[in-house]
């Protein structure tokens, strides 16, 4: 291009086609490369800390510390209703996925310091103490003491408790503090000895609502705190067992998504985004029963199609459930669940099966819109931004932190069709927008090249030499 014509170029266009250009590299051509990565990433085949998952806790821990504590200092938790699910339960949620991955990594870590420049449990120090005191926070309880009163901590309310003997545990364990130990001790022995009482072996979350998926999430709970306190409830969760077989289970052999907590009796069906995240736990607790309830889950749940392979959240049975939306399953479409898959990646790796956590993971990340400073931009959209903006990225950090060995390895090429069709839209869209940034420097009007004449008036004069140019 010659002076004569850079001088027509006002300068407006070379910073609209450098904001282009950069939208260009870093909101397209970045997540196709990060994407094209994991295909080739033996990690997400084999089992292991996947590189991706290190540098995403990476990028999200100083804006969980920050967030936590602003949530904290608001106080604004206790003011919420009980009826806003996404602002009571997720926040607190979200930080124990944070907890979770962190212990995952540092497992990692112990295993091979290689795998980060720095340990994740000091690295993520601040980070750690922020989410566990966000969870234990008597504000943050503020929607638990509206349905159970001030005994909270003592009657049922089996979700709330889960979490915060998780959130004691993993904090504790990572950080080596030892000032909640016995909080955590008692915590702990009492919620036993309730489920323990209880005539089914189950609890309500709330009143009238029991949800078995957390119950044996709150007996892993109280198992996992045992490494902590030195406890030992191995027997009670032996006999904790009861609660999940039998006349308990739905129809095709699986822990409903709803139980009468009164009876034990099946009130809905299992639900993919309850069986994803019920098996995982349950895998700590009684691993042959939870390879059963798999193998179920994977016959009448599990969709292998060349398009979206994926975990329904409705079971076969139910052709007619193909679109669906809530709180708890996130959007369904034509029968896959993305709760029901997100947290099935977690179970298929710990389950060793590469198989269905493989083509998963590629399919997430590509669903995620990853960024260049480690956001991912479709989670955030997805999680609820004025309470928990970053749940999102937390659980997709805990499924891809989640350890296991492959028992079934995949080929390096099932890959999904949406992915090859998400690589098509990053990388082609990414080239449209250098397209229109190269045309809008070029010069001419709209970015085209100079036409008409004018254009050919000053080409001619270009050619022949004239000073102009």
């Amino acid at each position: 291009m010659t002076d004569a014509i850079r001088q027509k170029v006002p300068p407006w266009r070379y910073a609209l086609g450098l904001v282009l250009a950069t939208v260009a590299i870093g909101g397209f051509w970045y997540p196709g490369s990060v994407i094209v990565r994991c295909i080739f990433d033996d990690t997400l085949r084999f089992g292991g800390v996947s590189p991706l998952a290190v540098s995403w806790h990476a990028a999200l821990t100083p804006r969980y510390e920050k967030w936590a504590r602003a949530r904290i200092a608001s106080g604004k938790a206790q003011h919420l209703d009980t009826s806003d699910i996404s602002g009571t339960e997720w926040p607190l949620f979200g930080s124990d996925f944070y907890l979770w991955a962190t212990e995952h990594l540092q497992e990692g870590w112990e295993k091979d310091h290689g795998v980060s420049a720095v340990e994740p449990r000091q690295a993520a120090h601040g980070a750690i103490e922020a989410a566990v005191d966000l969870v234990i926070d008597p504000n943050s309880a503020g929607w638990v003491k509206k349905h159970w009163g001030e005994h909270y901590l003592d009657t049922e309310d089996a979700f709330y408790r889960m979490l915060v003997i998780s959130a004691l545990t993993s904090g504790e364990t990572l950080t080596g503090s030892r000032a909640h130990e016995a909080f955590l001790r008692d915590q702990a022995e009492a919620f036993a000895k309730e489920i323990d009482a209880s005539p089914t072996g189950l609890l309500t979350d709330y009143p009238g609502q029991c949800y078995p998926a957390d119950v044996v999430a709150s007996i892993a709970a109280i198992r996992r705190s045992d490494a902590f306190t030195q406890a030992n409830h191995s027997a009670f969760a032996q006999r904790a067992q009861r609660g999940f077989e039998g006349t308990l289970l739905d129809p095709i052999g699986l822990p409903p998504y709803r139980a009468d907590a009164r009876t034990g009796e099946p009130a809905q069906w299992a639900r993919g985004c309850g069986n994803s995240y019920l098996i995982l736990r349950a895998h700590e607790l009684w691993p042959e029963r939870a390879a059963q309830w798999y193998a179920t889950y994977e016959e009448h749940y599990w969709t292998d199609n060349w398009l979206t392979p994926g975990f329904r959240e409705f079971p076969k049975e139910m052709p007619n459930r193909n679109w669906y939306f809530d709180v708890d399953a996130g959007p369904v479409l034509r029968g896959i669940g993305f709760a029901a898959s997100a947290f099935g990646v977690a179970t298929a790796r710990q389950q060793g099966r590469f198989d269905h956590a493989y083509p998963l993971t590629i399919q997430m990340v590509a669903l995620s819109w990853p960024l260049p400073n480690g956001r991912l931009l479709i989670p955030m959209a997805l999680s609820n931004g004025a309470d928990a903006p970053m749940l999102g990225e937390a659980a997709i950090l805990f499924t891809l932190t989640q350890p296991g060995t492959a028992k079934v390895v995949p080929s390096r090429w099932s890959v999904p069709g949406l992915v090859w069709i998400c690589l098509a839209f990053y990388f082609g869209a990414g080239a449209m927008f250098l397209r229109w940034a190269w045309r809008l420097v070029a010069g001419g009007t709209g970015g085209k090249r100079m036409k008409g004449a004018g254009g050919r008036g000053l080409r001619a004069k270009v050619e022949a030499g004239s000073p102009e140019g």
